[in-house]
């Protein structure tokens, strides 16, 4: 595999601290959220008037008040559909009290588990879609505004966002034409029924097209990986060798097990992070690599790791890196964003 230049770099965080408990937002938290969001994104400023705006101020709150009546557009759908109540409405109370009300912490839960897993996983470069309530949840999780695309209900696709968040009112919004068209690919998925929210890879030329690219993946992962597992000064463990030898392994992460391998060698304990709920054949994006040697030596080895892996340039620069102990071992654990490039292996060769 030919080497590529590498250049000095720092990582980004890729994790983010957990927010306190969530509650289900009313309707009208989530539409001041929602213009907010849009008006952070479309507006510059703060409404300053300067010489010649009035027109361009008077369109742009034009604006906001259609995106508003959008917005209570979607509040209506989620308030018939029973993801969100209405305060004081009764509900809950009224739909059999106790079973109502475990729905909605279920869709709550479901909620909260997928903003914290996407502000963590998924690339912060990358644009995701997402109904108000849950752009105004990864928002709060830190995951760049300017990044976020609410669907509304006059979305005709997720088109032109790397991944999308479908809840229930999305899958309700785009029926069977999700995962037929626009996302076939689920790269996490959080709760069940009414509550499930999947987080899914958008397929910007078509499911067909996505599946057949998926697949010439698969194929060139399994063929490096088949040459990789050949490599003498690669250390694998039995679970590994499986994995990488099936091409399960994320591209990125093979090319850089291959260079470190042909630098000075490497030790891969496990590989880990697919996703909760995830598609068949969807990659593993991080690597637990032990240090090797002792003491002195394995001091430098790690010095010369840590700088090996921080001086990649995108899209082999690792989304984070860590240090600990696992297997009684020194331990570097390196891990890719979300969703895994397709194509890699075929630009660069094994």
């Amino acid at each position: 595999m030919p080497a590529r230049p590498l250049a000095p770099g720092s990582l980004a965080p890729g994790s983010l601290a957990p927010a306190d408990a969530e509650t289900v937002p009313s309707w009208t938290a989530v539409l001041g959220t929602t213009v907010r969001l849009w008006a952070q994104r479309r507006l510059p400023g703060r409404w300053q008037r300067r010489p010649g705006e009035g027109a361009a101020r008077r369109r742009a709150i034009a604006a906001v008040i259609g995106t508003a009546i959008v917005v209570v557009a979607v509040v209506v759908v989620l308030l018939l559909t029973g993801v969100v109540t209405a305060p004081g409405s009764g509900r809950a109370t009224d739909r059999s009290g106790a079973g109502a009300a475990a729905q909605i912490a279920a869709v709550s839960a479901s909620r909260k588990e997928a903003a914290i897993w996407v502000a963590a996983q998924v690339s912060h470069a990358a644009i995701v879609s997402c109904d108000p309530v849950m752009c105004s949840a990864l928002q709060a999780r830190g995951f760049p505004v300017g990044n976020l695309t609410m669907l509304g209900p006059s979305s005709t696709d997720p088109l032109g966002s790397a991944v999308v968040v479908a809840t229930a009112a999305i899958r309700s919004q785009f029926g069977s034409r999700l995962a037929r068209v626009y996302a076939p690919e689920v790269i996490a998925s959080f709760g069940s029924g009414a509550a499930r929210i999947d987080v899914r890879a958008v397929a910007l030329y078509g499911a067909a097209a996505y599946q057949r690219e998926l697949h010439a993946d698969m194929v060139a992962r399994q063929r490096s990986g088949g040459q990789l597992v050949q490599n003498r000064r690669l250390q694998i463990s039995p679970a590994a060798r499986r994995e990488l030898s099936a091409g399960q392994v994320d591209s990125r992460l093979m090319i850089i097990l291959a260079e470190l391998a042909d630098v000075r060698g490497v030790d891969v304990l496990s590989f880990g992070d697919g996703g909760p709920g995830a598609s068949t054949g969807v990659p593993l994006r991080s690597a637990e690599l032990a240090v090797i040697g002792r003491s002195a030596s394995g001091r430098g080895y790690l010095k010369w790791l840590l700088a090996f892996l921080r001086g990649q340039r995108p899209p082999y620069q690792a989304a984070s890196l860590s240090q600990g102990r696992a297997f009684g071992h020194q331990v570097v654990t390196i891990e890719f964003s979300a969703p895994s490039p397709l194509g890699l292996l075929g630009k660069t060769g094994p």
